[in-house]
């Protein structure tokens, strides 16, 4: 232990300091800078979470054993290493996480139903069904997330007018919704919920955009769909001439716009139109009557009982027959009752403009020649435009083809060729920027240590003593070339020749300065060694001084 102490005591306590605080400064730095580098690229797995999504979510983690981060003051995003987000969202899913907060008929389960007032029981009741209604919502592919708000008013006895209930929806979409969908949705809550109507049911996305208005009445809303009806029959027109187009002049060199205008007003008409030529027997009633009227025999009279009258002779009877025939025909002429209603959205006319490019061919310097299309090739196009539209003349209809030259050229087809290391560095992904930029950082940080931590303390542990560096500096000065340098000591006598080189000058300068430092050490030693009384009060000085 004796030159382990020696060496301890030659060095100092300051130097001991200055090397205890570089080696402590070198671990932690180059630590940190290892758990950095090592540690890996985390992604967002979920966020918006609620606090019982983020401690389900959290706990199936910890049972994994995979590392995360939380931030946001209830954990509401986690973060993951982003090679693990997409097996951990399937995983969660498979467990029905994140389960996005809703609260169902299930509410119930956990319930008092005996010691709950009716108004408790009411509010559970419309969560449920807000919450199973939401679920229902976030089942269409395009709906990310969703939440219902129900107003059902309250029943009252004697009441006359009765207020609706309503509706309203905000949804978190991944994309964009088509009109029937939206429809979809306000049937399904309409139909969910008791005296609800479908017009009286409001959709709002995340971005505030109004896709659905409830305070609309009737008319406006049939408007409504008739635009809505407008707009998805000229969209379904213009992809059907895009198809059409497309696959003779190629992908991209078509432009095709559609106007549609349609009759908006409900026709209905009644028409009864008789046939006097078409008679048909509707009924025939036949009727005979006989009749036969006779004389009075034996009738007595009052001529019979006067007196000188012929008592005793009858007068001869008299007959009368009578005869009658009836007939009646009824006869029915053919009549016809037609009633045509012709509700609104007929197509009242249609314009279609179609532009085509022309026809590019390869020069021979490799660059593209334009040439227009022939015009029997125009009116082919232009008769397929007409039967894929159903073109009517009567009608008005106006189909109009162009050929004229794209500002844009011809688009190269595509070439999907894997990636080398050269061109994977010369066009790195978003996060190749990011983890390269943080490579720089730290390299920087560590240079600034280095250069203004590590390299000062380092300076002052391989300082030389006060008496030797005086010593060398001297020595160096009066250094002449070809001199002799006696130290003045019983030991030793050094003699240096100055060189040319400069390399073999330093060395020598090095050389006196280790011997001068080692004599001056033995020096002091030699002077403990003969004084250690005076050594101690010179020590005991030292250490009561500031």
């Amino acid at each position: 232990m004796k030159p382990i102490i020696d060496l301890v005591t030659k060095l100092g306590p300051a130097r001991l300091a200055a090397m205890a605080a570089v080696t402590l400064t070198l671990i932690g730095f180059f630590a940190f800078i290892i758990l950095r580098v090592s540690r890996p690229d985390m992604g967002v797995l979920f966020s918006d979470l609620s606090m019982q999504d983020s401690a389900a979510v959290i706990r199936d983690l910890d049972a994994r054993g995979i590392r995360y981060e939380t931030k946001g003051d209830t954990g509401q995003t986690i973060l993951a290493p982003r090679a693990d987000l997409p097996r951990l969202r399937m995983d969660l899913a498979g467990k029905g996480l994140p389960s996005q907060a809703g609260v169902g008929y299930e509410i119930f389960d956990k319930g008092d139903a005996f010691s709950s007032t009716n108004f408790v029981q009411n509010v559970n009741h419309l969560r449920a069904l807000e919450g199973e209604l939401a679920r229902s919502i976030r089942a269409i592919g395009r709906v990310q997330a969703a939440r219902v708000h129900l107003v059902l008013p309250e029943r009252r006895l004697f009441e006359r007018d009765r207020e609706m209930p309503s509706a309203a929806i905000v949804v978190k979409l991944l994309g964009d919704l088509d009109p029937g969908q939206v429809r979809a949705i306000r049937h399904l809550v309409a139909s969910a919920v008791e005296g609800l109507r479908p017009d009286r049911v409001s959709i709002v996305d995340e971005r505030g955009r109004l896709l659905a208005d409830g305070a609309r009445g009737a008319d406006q809303e049939g408007a409504a769909a008739m635009e809505d009806r407008q707009l998805g029959l000229e969209k379904r027109l213009r992809s059907q001439v895009e198809d059409v187009v497309a696959g003779i002049v190629g992908a991209g060199r078509a432009r095709v716009q559609v106007n549609a205008e349609l009759d908006l007003n409900r026709t209905e008409s009644r028409s009864e139109t008789f046939d006097p030529e078409s008679r048909v027997v509707r009924s025939t009633q036949t009727r005979t009557e006989s009749s036969l009227t006779g004389g009075a025999e034996g009738a007595t009279s009052v001529g019979n009982e006067l007196p000188g009258a012929n008592g005793g002779e009858k007068a001869p009877a008299q007959k009368d027959a009578t005869n009658k025939n009836e007939e009646t025909t009824n006869y029915e002429i053919s009549r016809v009752t037609k009633t045509e209603v012709a509700e609104g959205g007929r197509i009242k006319r249609l314009s279609v403009a179609v532009v085509v490019d022309g026809v590019y061919t390869t020069g021979p310097d490799g660059k593209p020649i334009y040439a227009p299309r022939q015009p029997a090739e125009l009116e082919r196009i232009t008769a397929l435009v007409r039967s894929a539209v159903g073109f009517d003349k009567a009608r008005g209809d106006q189909i109009e083809v162009v050929n004229l030259r794209f500002a844009e050229g011809p688009n190269a087809p595509p070439q999907f060729e894997e990636q080398g290391l050269v061109q994977s560095i010369l066009s790195p992904s978003k996060e190749d920027v990011m983890r390269f930029g943080e490579l720089a950082v730290l390299g920087i940080l560590t240079l600034i240590v280095l250069m203004t931590v590590v390299r000062p303390l380092v300076k002052q542990v391989l300082a030389p003593l006060p008496e030797a560096a005086a010593a060398g500096a001297g020595a160096g000065d009066m250094l002449p070339s070809g001199a002799t340098i006696t130290l003045a000591g019983p030991n030793s006598t050094v003699t240096v020749v100055e060189r040319d080189n400069p390399a073999t000058r330093l060395m020598e300068f090095a050389k006196i300065n280790g011997q001068v430092q080692a004599e001056t050490v033995q020096r002091v030693v030699d002077m403990v060694r003969a004084s250690p009384n005076e050594t101690v009060e010179v020590l005991r000085s030292w250490i009561n001084e500031d």
